[in-house]
């Protein structure tokens, strides 16, 4: 993995740097897969698992810190994140991220992989732009909100505010504060637990890859089997053992059961 970069967007009006690494990007006849954190995640948290799934799948990789975590632009004090805001990240800033890296996702055609928050929003863009994946594997999503979720992400803002946890995510991000009241706050609103992207995802055309682990304290399986009846090409991965986060708690696993099902995948070899 190259040392980190830093490109500027324009993101509803002004100017945004996005930090970003790549993996084997001199690997051009290569698929290339761009990873979507979770909602405390950046480009460092992710640790090694983009560089060893790239390694046994033959892939290209891109790692990014979305706007408001890891070295990107913090978000403003006075920004509040909306209802929309995955929203936002897959129709706003995913699209402007590929056209200022030079990436044409109409002919070189990314895999997206995410997490969590950054699954939900890989769905979103396979579901608005059906024609411009290769395809899209998504652990531990949320197309609803629920109550396990909410109990989870509260207990967590007690742990900020009580716990070494601030000092934890400062490693990671530049701005903690950023990072965490952004997501924390959006998802304890009240009017957030009606927030789901079921119908949206029904749009969804190319090949998709879900995974639960049976263990995910912010959401059951009800997340992936939600995915499968709207879209009837998801292929489910349900692992034992295995937390909300399955690329820490089964790398392994997890590594194996992607590259199969990329490669798998008609022209899963080519761009």
């Amino acid at each position: 993995m190259t040392e980190a970069a830093f490109i500027d967007i324009d993101w509803a009006g002004r100017p945004v740097r996005i930090e970003h690494q790549w993996i084997a990007r001199d690997r051009a006849a290569a698929p290339l897969i761009v990873f979507l954190h979770e909602g405390l995640g950046s480009v460092a948290m992710w640790k090694e698992f983009p560089q060893r799934l790239c390694e046994a799948s033959g892939c290209r990789g891109l790692v990014y810190s979305r706007p408001g975590y890891g070295r990107s632009t913090p978000r403003a004090a006075e920004e509040v994140w909306g209802l929309d805001f995955m929203h936002r990240q897959a129709q706003e800033v995913l699209p402007a991220l590929l056209e200022a890296l030079g990436i044409d996702a109409a002919t070189d055609r990314p895999w997206l992989l995410g997490h969590s928050d950054g699954a939900s929003i890989a769905l979103l863009y396979a579901a608005r732009h059906p024609q411009q994946l290769a395809g899209a594997i998504v652990l531990a999503p949320h197309i609803l909100v629920e109550d396990l979720s909410v109990s989870s992400i509260e207990k967590v803002r007690t742990a900020y505010l009580e716990t070494d946890l601030r000092q934890r995510l400062a490693r990671h991000h530049d701005d903690p504060d950023s990072a965490f009241w952004g997501w924390n706050d959006i998802w304890l609103k009240p009017a957030f637990r009606h927030w789901s992207i079921e119908a949206e995802i029904s749009a969804i055309r190319c090949p998709l890859l879900a995974v639960q682990g049976l263990d995910d304290e912010y959401g059951t399986l009800a997340q992936i089997h939600g995915i499968a009846r709207r879209a009837a090409q998801t292929e489910l991965f349900e692992l034992a053992d295995c937390g909300h986060s399955p690329h820490r708690d089964q790398p392994e696993r997890l590594i194996t059961a992607i590259t199969a099902f990329i490669q798998q995948q008609p022209h899963g070899d080519k761009p």
